[in-house]
């Protein structure tokens, strides 16, 4: 035991001791694949992305009736609704037999809902418990990508409503077209000849992971609140599309051999089968997420702990740089900084900047723009505010105010202490302010430029 702890700990300082900045390309891509291995094994083994899939197997159970309804709705006037059942059958072909008799309920249940004759009430419902879903998912991706806020309301309704509306029509669309495309007469008739018929074979034989690793990446790419990369959600999708496609062999295998459990739980065993095979399906995207984002921003990745916790000297230096980057361009004309192009430029992940972010912003500095996304400017003229004011902003930014300075014992020589340094500061900074800043490294000329504007 006493030899295995001392391998694990050798690892440990291999893993993340090791100077990536230095490395070459192919070491440093190396490091950061077992990296992101490791942060995602440190992830599950915490517990938070496992209870997220068991709370989202709950919700889909409940949801998946009232969600094919809907679908079916647009479906029908598109006419391609007689796809629902293969693609669901697909989805459920781990399950063998048990996959076709689930498939049967469900279509059954969805052809006995008559949306047009549920009444507002009813529909009202049936809309509702399909934005439940929809907000547990976004929910568990804001979770994976550190994002503490959701969607503003009406913009959740509209976005979530689209989803519903137009992911189904096309996924529905491709398995039609797919399955059409494979059994023409001219595609039979290629499968005759010699390398022509293997090239399709082989097509067709991946056509099933790309179908799905294009259906991840949608999804990693719109759920989130948060701008995801193109090529960081393909990364994501592709590892959840193997892992997807792999598991679903083994837990068709596993199926095949239990007819102990069969035996044991009875009519039970296809409810039971079902939820597991369910919450892997969730456990996989959620894993497929993970990875996403620690592509996307791999200075997640410099410490092997999920939280960050930044000292006040980082907290103090990340705020100076966003109040120069926001008030140089802002005095230039140059184009406003978003949350992503921030965290881009300073090289860190969102989460280290949006508490400060939030900090500058309730005490009026900056503020947010409409757009979308929304981008920062001055609030107030940056000449009004001082650095000391910054400064002090942020010292007091995660006070309590139960438990602030002012709440605890009063000792004259730590007051004259505290107050002494208050004056250095003040004094050393000479009352300089956040345009001074700003503007320190920007060109006379420009600055001549931007004072007649």
């Amino acid at each position: 035991m006493k030899l295995l702890t001392q391998y694990i700990r050798r690892f440990h300082d291999f893993l993340w001791d090791a100077d990536l900045g230095a490395a070459s390309m192919l070491r440093r891509k190396f490091m950061l694949a077992l990296r992101t291995v490791y942060a995602v094994g440190r992830d599950l083994g915490e517990g938070q992305l496992t209870l997220r899939a068991m709370s989202l197997v709950y919700t889909t159970l409940l949801s998946v009736v009232p969600l094919l309804a809907l679908s079916f709705s647009v479906l029908k006037g598109f006419g391609v609704q007689n796809q629902a059942r293969p693609a669901l059958l697909g989805l459920l072909a781990p399950l063998g037999e048990k996959g076709v008799e689930i498939t049967d309920q469900v279509i059954g249940f969805v052809n006995n809902i008559k949306v047009g004759v549920l009444g507002a009430l009813g529909l009202g419902l049936l809309i509702y418990t399909v934005i439940t879903l929809m907000q547990k998912i976004e929910h568990a991706f804001n979770y994976v990508w550190r994002v503490k806020s959701a969607r503003p309301l009406a913009q959740r309704f509209s976005q979530y409503l689209s989803v519903l509306m137009i992911g189904p029509l096309l996924v529905f669309s491709a398995v039609g077209v797919t399955a059409a495309f494979f059994g023409s007469s001219t595609v039979q008739a290629l499968l005759a000849i010699g390398p022509l018929g293997t090239l399709v074979q082989l097509v067709a034989t991946l056509l099933p992971f790309l179908l799905v690793i294009a259906a991840f990446s949608f999804v990693y790419v719109l759920m989130p609140n948060t701008r995801v990369r193109v090529g960081s959600a393909l990364v994501g999708a592709t590892v959840a599309g193997v892992l997807w496609q792999t598991l679903g062999w083994g837990f068709a295998a596993f199926i095949a051999a239990s007819t102990k459990y069969t035996a044991i739980y009875a009519s039970f065993a296809i409810v039971i089968f079902s939820m597991i095979w369910l919450y892997l399906n969730w456990l996989i995207v959620l894993i497929g997420a993970s990875i996403a984002c620690y592509h996307q921003y791999p200075a997640l990745l410099v410490t092997p702990r999920r939280e960050f916790q930044l000292s006040n000297r980082v907290k103090e230096k990340v705020a100076l740089l966003i109040a120069t980057l926001i008030g140089r361009n802002y005095y230039t004309s140059a184009p406003a900084w978003s949350l992503e192009t921030l965290a881009g430029r300073l090289g860190v992940p969102l989460i280290t900047i949006e508490p400060v972010l939030a900090a500058m912003e309730r005490a009026g500095y900056i503020t947010e723009t409409a757009d979308d996304p929304p981008r920062y400017l001055p609030a107030r003229s940056f000449e009004t505010i001082t650095v000391k004011e910054l400064l002090d902003t942020l010292r007091t930014a995660e006070e309590d105010p139960g438990l602030g300075a002012g709440s605890l014992p009063h000792e004259a020589g730590v007051e004259r202490l505290l107050a002494r340094m208050d004056e250095a500061t003040d004094a050393s900074l000479h009352g300089s302010s956040l345009r001074e800043l700003a503007m320190a490294s920007v060109p006379p000329v420009e600055i001549q430029v931007a004072a007649r504007q």
